[in-house]
């Protein structure tokens, strides 16, 4: 299996445990993950999996990394001496999971205000996968044409809504849908859910 170097950045976005899992699952296969986190997406973290405040590196080494063989490096959103904040540093593209509305107008306008916006426009300057995953409803025009207009410049969107054909049985099967969708779209093997068409 080829070791891919994937940067994900984490919003306040709801559907913390979307990202949570998706960076379980690259660690669990041995892959380098470069992790940004918003200060949103902390709170979330409090609020939505029960994380407790206290040393940040440490909380993600227990929650994270666990046993797992893979890599991670975690970067503070004003740490540009991170190699995703340059295009000469090499990556197999990056994920938002989950990927707020303001967030996610940040990278359709080039703002580049944080570490997680400028690892965006490095990503699509250098023509690499660009995958967001948003998590908001309803969604605005703005939404809407923000949307429109990244998708027009390839990147992926992938809303966080989960399908039923698996006959899902608990929370973790919805998560574990999106989660392998994400996957998928970096062509990472994975059985996460049971695909269409297939007895198993």
């Amino acid at each position: 299996m080829d070791v891919k170097t994937i940067a994900v950045g984490i919003t306040g976005a709801s559907g913390a445990v979307y990202g949570v899992r998706f960076v379980q699952e690259l660690l669990k296969d041995g892959h380098v993950v470069h992790l940004m986190i918003t200060e949103a997406g902390w709170q979330v973290f409090r609020d939505e999996l029960d994380w407790p405040s206290g040393d940040r590196e440490q909380l993600l080494r227990e929650r994270l990394k666990q046993q797992f063989p893979g890599k991670l490096k975690y970067w503070t959103l004003r740490d540009f001496s991170s190699p995703v904040a340059s295009g000469s540093a090499k990556s197999d593209g990056m994920i938002v999971i989950p990927c707020s509305m303001g967030t996610l107008s940040g990278i359709a306008t080039g703002a580049s205000g944080n570490l997680l916006e400028r690892a965006a426009d490095v990503t699509l300057k250098e023509g690499r996968k660009l995958v967001l995953v948003p998590r908001e409803t309803p969604l605005n025009a703005i939404h809407l044409e923000n949307m429109l207009k990244l998708s027009r410049m390839g990147v992926k969107i992938l809303p966080a809504m989960p399908g039923y054909y698996h006959k899902p049985q608990t929370l973790d099967d919805l998560v574990n849908f999106i989660v392998g969708k994400a996957l998928d779209a970096f062509d990472i093997p994975h059985t996460l859910f049971t695909r269409w068409g297939s007895e198993s």
